[in-house]
């Protein structure tokens, strides 16, 4: 291919992706500390395109994933959680503690892996918080490290 041609169809190829681009919005998320670990490169290619009602939408931090507008945010890479007395639930195989039950949101991250993963869903919409957690858990289940502790003593996940 003569190198005009070339040039003339990458100039293309970078105006094409110019334009899909400003179509789609990007969410700014903070990476986790531990963003950058193999793992989380395994369980980023495994998000799904949507959890509940809600689709994905593009975010630009490494190890991250966001549905809705974003009502779910993903985060892998956070410090693992000590032992502890908060609500320990097993979802989709995947067992995590339920940190904060804030008045805006729901927060959760994963027990027994390193490294961890939180998950934070708005409140206020009418979304299944069992169910959102259960379809993110199954989808990346095969690329998280391995369990080092599971929950003792599970309970129900809290009502939304």
């Amino acid at each position: 291919m003569h190198r005009s041609r070339r040039l003339a169809v990458l100039g293309g190829a970078v105006a094409l992706a110019a334009m899909l681009a400003g179509c789609s919005t990007t969410v700014h998320l903070e990476p986790a500390a531990d963003a950058n670990d193999p793992a989380c490169a395994n369980v980023s290619v495994l998000l799904p395109e949507t959890v509940g009602d809600l689709d994905r939408v593009w975010t630009d931090a490494q190890a991250t994933g966001a549905w809705g507008e974003p009502t779910v945010v993903l985060r892998c890479g956070v410090d693992p959680p000590a032992p502890s007395a908060l609500v320990c639930t097993t979802l989709g195989g995947v067992d995590w503690l339920v940190l904060e039950q804030e008045e805006q949101r729901q927060r959760l991250v994963t027990y027994g892996r390193d490294p961890a993963i939180e998950v934070n869903i708005r409140r206020g919409e009418q979304v299944d918080f069992q169910s959102i957690v259960d379809t993110l858990s199954k989808s990346i289940q095969s690329g998280l490290a391995p369990a080092t502790a599971r929950c003792t003593d599970r309970v129900e996940f809290p009502a939304s």
